[in-house]
């Protein structure tokens, strides 16, 4: 984070947003003149981590035209990652190049056939992404699939002919003539010695199945201000918040498609296990 003693920027945005600002997490929201967001950006402590935007040269067209900082306060550090993914797909803010909705996932699912184990790429068209098991990676495209494939194998000197990347010849794959392959395409390596490194490399990889019968509240709670969270197939759905004079009800969550920026935020701590949640019931 940029020293406090670093000159702000010149700016002309409003005082009174600025001095507002709270030392809690959540979302804020840089505005201009229009009623668009020119940037949307999460933090558990607002009010610092708007400052060094303020401080950061790189960032100085974007503070030259903003006008006011909004913010919306979360219990949670979840619920403001939460909350400013959702609000910049919903929103598409001028400065922010991440976070952009991705139609069409795709993965690399494992066949085992009568030869050995064959990775084919899969995208969330053919496949339900969160509910199949055994898929290995979560990829903006066929191409970056494939390119991870490639990557792996460079990596675990796996054969590009039998990954399905290679055609190949008696003589063996291109890789075999340049050593990077062991030589499961010619029979000299075993063919499940290779596929257990092929294993091996996208183990890490997989992409974990939604451990719940149905959706979820994950609760966050700062003092009595308590914010449920609504969760199904690692997609998030809405918030109700303790303060709220409206509270979202329970039938007002719709289900929705797989959202990879939200299995990000989620699964780890529901996996570990580390965030309390509690199974809804239908």
């Amino acid at each position: 984070m940029p020293s406090t003693n670093v000159k702000l920027l010149e700016h002309k945005i409003d005082a009174d947003s600025l001095a507002v600002l709270p030392r809690n997490p959540g979302v804020y929201i840089f505005k201009g003149e229009g009623t668009l967001p020119l940037y949307i950006g999460k933090s558990v402590d607002i009010r610092t981590r708007v400052l060094s935007h303020l401080r950061t040269p790189e960032e100085a067209s974007m503070i030259a035209q903003t006008r006011r900082i909004d913010f919306i306060e979360t219990a949670g550090e979840i619920g403001a990652l939460l909350l400013e993914s959702r609000m910049i797909k919903e929103q598409t803010p001028l400065f922010n190049q991440r976070l952009r909705r991705i139609r069409t996932l795709c993965s690399i699912r494992l066949n085992q056939t009568n030869a050995g184990a064959l990775p084919e790429v899969v995208d969330s068209k053919q496949v339900n992404l969160g509910s199949t098991p055994e898929l290995y990676g979560l990829y903006s495209s066929s191409h970056a699939a494939k390119a991870k494939l490639k990557e792996l194998a460079q990596q675990h000197m796996l054969c590009l002919a039998l990954l399905g990347l290679e055609k190949t010849s008696t003589r063996g794959c291109f890789g075999l003539q340049i050593k990077t392959c062991l030589g499961a395409c010619v029979g000299r390596e075993d063919r499940p010695t290779h596929d257990q490194r092929l294993f091996s490399a996208l183990v890490d990889s997989q992409v974990e199945v939604w451990p719940f019968d149905g959706p979820i509240d994950l609760i966050e709670q700062a003092g009595e201000w308590v914010q449920r969270h609504r969760v199904n197939n690692w997609c998030y759905l809405g918030t109700q918040c303790s303060k709220s004079s409206h509270p979202s009800q329970i039938n007002a969550y719709q289900q929705h498609d797989f959202d990879l920026d939200s299995y990000k935020i989620l699964v780890k701590p529901i996996m570990l296990k580390t965030v309390k949640v509690e199974e809804v019931e239908l």
